[in-house]
């Protein structure tokens, strides 16, 4: 009882303490020193709590266990003067409607209120507060002082001690660190896994056209690294900690998953459905159906390109119509075919709650009416081109296009990710076909079906990808063999369409021998190196190369060195020091026919490991490793736009098999096309699920036999 009783009167004191410190009074109740009294009224002698004292307050002290009587700012004279309409300090006002503790109170505030009023009935009409409000700390013998932030009141409770004990310095034990936290974050568990309703007893209201957001922004579940949707997920049994598996798939975090699923729809929860179907034949339906509600998010973006960019009286007055074309290609023609397939896919959907099957839509649409999509995407290169072109020299361009950009509709996105649209679609498309095949592998029919649609879709995505790169080599060769100049060597006829450039950049020359002493007055060389050629120059300006000399790719032999061999060291201690990162590259049979040698540093070891890589691709061919699921994968978290010929371009949710790491880039092969080149290892994240390695593999597999068929 007597300790019950002490606590009680700490309690108090505290209370006191607090109004004290807010009103600034002293130990009697009266205003302390040194404070000015911002209104008159205030210091009329009806209401002793206000009359000026000099006087310090002193420490608290255990026999003082009469609570003192406070007059509140809201009763005292001024107030009712003024009405009920006082501005008081936000500490001291309590909600009436708040039962629970406001998220940004500390937990210790909601404690007091509960267990001084269960202690003591007096203080239940006492306003809630938390020592979060004031700046306090604990000088000698426990004294409360100021400026000390984010102590909750249980916490200073506890460091004072109980009366008549000795006191110390405060301090919390882990548990009371607990109390004065904010409510616990969701387990990290795997997203899907949180969803445990998905599907199964709740109906969407609505269609899922209401929603349709941006494609940009989703990523459809048949995307999903482990080849598992969120549906599949809700089988499996949570763990008791609430923690997923430790090789759960990752998340791209910037994407959202499509609203809407089709166990969700009205119409299937009142049909029964759900309560017959097998569980591998509601996945197949989950399947087709995202496949039809991401096609009509994709259109709908695609609208969006057309009505606010495209048809832009304002941006459209800000340039040529040829760049008006080079920007927004056949666009319309894009569109159009979307539209067809979205209406082909709704109403088979429309026809029938349970889809049989879309595969032969999906066929025929890739073989008969998918063609603008190889138009659009070869014309990438321009494209780009022209908006790099008109963004950095066209200021009415560049005015314009940020004032739409900023408009609502078009969500705060650049154009740039409404004009890759058409790429990125093409590009799932085949994936998501390959999540249908898997789903339908319990029914050989719809299998082969399937199939079918995997092998046109993939097929049309290689005829995008060899349009784009046509498009860019023949350009390409066109602009360099303006650039070279061969008037010092025999020419080489350089435009081939079999022809194209993997890498070029300038190197440091630490050795200038035979032919290669030309270069002894500029101690760099200018390297292009194609696919069957390489060819060494001297930079005379940006867009003027004069040739020093070339040979075949397959008479050029290369050597990684270390500022620590012997031949650099053979030269002094100081050119050694001066080349960090040299290799060696020997031409067996350059233009004249003889051997040479060049011995050449670059800036850092990812260069030079990228250009050792470029010049061995010949003798790389046929090499790689025969289990490629012993291989690193990568899941890339944000698109990178390459910026050299050795690089790749990526887009959100592409998987990446990891063939080579330096320096802080990957070297990889891109899972859906075998599409090789360097990328920064800030844009990607390691795929640790076993599961979803092995599945990579084989749907890698299963596209490549398909597109090579």
């Amino acid at each position: 009882m007597s300790q019950r009783h002490s606590d009680s009167s700490l309690e108090e004191k505290l209370l006191e303490y607090r109004f004290h410190s807010e009103l600034r009074l002293d130990a009697k109740g009266n205003p302390a020193s040194r404070l000015p009294m911002v209104r008159d009224s205030l210091q009329a002698g009806d209401n002793a709590a206000f009359q000026l004292d000099t006087s310090v307050s002193p420490p608290l002290s255990p026999k003082d266990k009469e609570p003192r009587a406070v007059v509140l700012s809201t009763q005292s004279p001024a107030a009712r003067k003024m009405g009920t309409q006082q501005l008081i300090p936000r500490s001291l006002a309590v909600s009436s409607k708040a039962k629970t503790p406001a998220r940004h109170q500390s937990f210790g505030a909601a404690v007091l209120s509960k267990e001084a009023a269960r202690r003591d009935p007096r203080l239940v009409f006492a306003p809630s507060f938390s020592l979060d409000d004031m700046d306090v700390d604990t000088g000698p013998e426990g004294a409360l002082r100021r400026n000390l932030r984010n102590q909750s009141y249980r916490a200073a409770m506890k460091g004072l001690g109980a009366p008549g004990r000795e006191r110390g310095p405060i301090q919390l034990s882990p548990k009371l660190q607990a109390l004065a936290e904010e409510t616990s974050p969701p387990s990290a568990r795997c997203p899907a896994k949180n969803k445990r309703t998905l599907g199964r007893k709740r109906a969407h209201k609505g269609s899922f056209k209401d929603d349709p957001g941006f494609y940009q922004e989703i990523r459809e579940r048949g995307l999903n690294t482990s080849h598992e949707s969120d549906d599949d997920l809700l089988d499996e049994p949570s763990s008791p900690d609430g923690t997923g598996k430790a090789d759960a798939p990752i998340v791209v975090k910037s994407y959202r998953p499509a609203q809407v699923t089709w166990s969700q729809l009205p119409e299937v929860v009142e049909s029964g459905l759900l309560d017959k179907l097998p569980a591998e034949e509601r996945k197949r339906q989950e399947a087709i159906f995202e496949i039809l509600t991401s096609e009509f998010s994709y259109q709908h973006s695609l609208g969006i390109l057309v009505a606010e960019f495209l048809q832009s009286r304002e941006l459209r007055a800000t340039m040529t119509q040829t760049e008006h074309h080079h920007l927004f290609s056949n666009i319309l023609d894009v569109l159009s075919a979307s539209q067809r397939f979205f209406e082909a896919l709704e109403q088979r959907h429309k026809a029938e709650v349970c889809v049989e099957d879309i595969s032969d839509i999906l066929e025929e649409h890739a073989e008969k009416h998918f063609h603008p999509y190889v138009a659009y995407c070869s014309n990438e290169v321009y494209q780009q081109r022209a908006l790099q072109r008109l963004t950095n020299s066209n200021t009415a361009f560049h005015e314009a296009l940020k004032e739409i950009e900023k408009r609502p509709a078009c969500g705060g996105l650049p154009m740039i990710s409404f004009l890759i649209l058409p790429m990125q679609r093409v590009t799932r498309l085949p994936l998501l076909t390959d999540t249908l095949c898997l789903k339908s592998q319990g029914h050989p029919e719809r299998y082969k079906a399937a199939s079918r649609a995997l092998k046109a879709i993939s097929k049309l995505v290689k005829q995008c990808n060899e349009g784009a790169h046509k498009m860019e080599r023949t350009e390409q060769m066109y602009t360099l063999h303006t650039q070279l100049d061969f008037s010092k060597v025999k020419s080489l006829p350089l435009i081939s369409a079999s022809r194209w450039l993997l890498k070029r950049g300038e190197l440091f020359v630490v050795e200038e021998t035979g032919l290669f002493r030309k270069l002894a007055s500029r101690p760099t060389c200018y390297l292009f190196l194609f696919n069957d050629v390489l060819v060494v120059t001297k930079k005379k300006s940006e867009d003027s190369f004069m040739v020093q000399d070339y040979a075949q790719v397959d008479h050029i032999r290369v050597q990684k060195m270390e500022p620590s061999d012997p031949s650099l060291l053979g030269g002094g201690g100081s050119r050694s020091s001066s080349v960090p990162h040299p290799f060696q590259v020997t031409l067996l049979r350059n233009s004249e026919g003889r051997q040479e040698q060049i011995l050449l540093s670059s800036d850092s070891a990812s260069d030079r490991a990228r250009w050792i890589t470029a010049l061995t691709h010949r003798e790389r061919q046929g090499q790689g490793p025969t289990n490629k699921g012993d291989l690193r994968q990568v899941e890339i978290t944000k698109a990178y736009l390459a910026k050299q010929a050795d690089e790749i371009t990526l887009q959100q949710a592409d998987v990446v098999l990891v063939l080579e790491q330096e320096d802080g880039w990957f070297y990889g092969e891109r899972l859906r096309d075998g599409e090789m080149g360097w990328f920064p290892e800030d844009f990607a994240r390691c795929i640790t699920s076993r599961v979803a390695v092995e599945g990579n593999v084989r749907r890698m597999e299963r596209l490549r036999v398909e597109t090579d068929v």
